[in-house]
């Protein structure tokens, strides 16, 4: 199936989104996100035990991927997701890895003692 002028855009988007997910770091801060809808980069540096430099540079590509938004409030930058979708999209990731894994004894065990998502209604 070849892409057609109108298509081809909105399967980059949805590539791009994709790329936004596509390390692990990433998915553990969006995860963090949905834990505590509203955190600071001080906050989001202490959970990841990443480096200042390291996050913000993360935030930035789920920022261009419009998976998180950022709210200065004075010196401090919070962080939440863009929209509820994302906390979805994040719970039938880990539905589905749960799925994959199932016959991974320890890994799906490992994956099983991942923090909860909080629980995001549909028509949020």
């Amino acid at each position: 199936m070849s892409l057609d002028d109108r298509q081809r855009p909105l399967y980059e988007v949805k590539a791009g989104l994709f790329k936004g997910l596509a390390h692990p770091l990433r998915i553990r801060i969006l995860e963090l996100l949905v834990q505590h809808p509203d955190r600071s980069v001080a906050d989001l540096q202490t959970e990841t035990g990443l480096e200042a430099s390291h996050l913000s540079q993360h935030l930035a590509v789920l920022r261009r991927h419009r998976l998180v938004v950022s709210d200065r409030r004075g010196s401090h930058v919070f962080y939440a997701l863009a929209d509820p979708a994302v906390a979805r999209l994040l719970t039938a990731a880990r539905e589905l890895l749960l799925g994959i894994l199932e016959g991974d004894g320890e890994l799906l065990q490992d994956a099983r003692e991942l923090p909860a998502l909080a629980a995001v209604p549909a028509g949020s």
